[in-house]
């Protein structure tokens, strides 16, 4: 070999070497750059049972328990020590937000409701509200109808009664094989 052909073939090696290793450089660039605009999808955390300031109106003094779970569901935490206590916890962890927290202790005494204490619920309308804050603020529609409303739709009218009444028709006899056989 050469020294021109060994100068040459050496040059072209680290040429080779060179261009392999800007890509790299770049391809880690890129990959930096993919990685950037490509972000993991992070779901909400939600926990435990929503109560709703409806809800917790709804309960009186002297209802039975089956009556409470009705209202409010199944209690998240029930105690072996503490069987005449029911505690409905609720939390909702966002994203970028504030773990949303809230909860409602439930006592009886017996199989009867005896009071109730906890944190300030959101009305239905305030926990939907809350629940769209990261699209903007929107209205929440109206959930029941007004009088003017109903009055654009008739009224039910009760079905006319027949004058003559005709007989019903008599029912098509049908014949089925036997289920067992007939030899033994």
């Amino acid at each position: 070999m050469s020294a021109n052909a060994f100068h040459s073939a050496r040059l072209g090696a680290i040429l080779l070497l060179g261009a392999s290793l800007a890509a790299c450089g770049s391809f880690d660039g890129a990959s930096a750059r993919i990685a950037s605009v490509v972000t993991p999808y992070k779901v909400d955390v939600v926990q435990g049972n929503f109560i709703s300031r409806e809800q917790v109106e709804a309960l009186q003094a002297g209802m039975g328990r089956q009556q409470v779970r009705d209202i409010l569901g199944t209690p998240l935490v029930t105690s072996l020590f503490h069987a005449d206590r029911w505690e409905y916890v609720f939390s909702l962890q966002r994203p970028g937000q504030p773990v949303q927290s809230r909860k409602l202790t439930v006592f009886f005494k017996g199989d009867v409701l005896e009071r109730f204490e906890g944190d300030e619920m959101p009305t239905e309308s305030e926990f939907v509200a809350s629940l769209d804050a990261r699209k903007g603020k929107r209205k929440v529609p109206q959930l029941e109808a007004t009088e003017e409303q109903l009055a654009k739709f008739p009224a039910p009218q009760a079905p006319a009664k027949a004058t003559e009444q005709q007989p019903a028709p008599a029912p098509t006899a049908t014949r089925y094989p036997p289920l067992e056989s007939s030899t033994r």
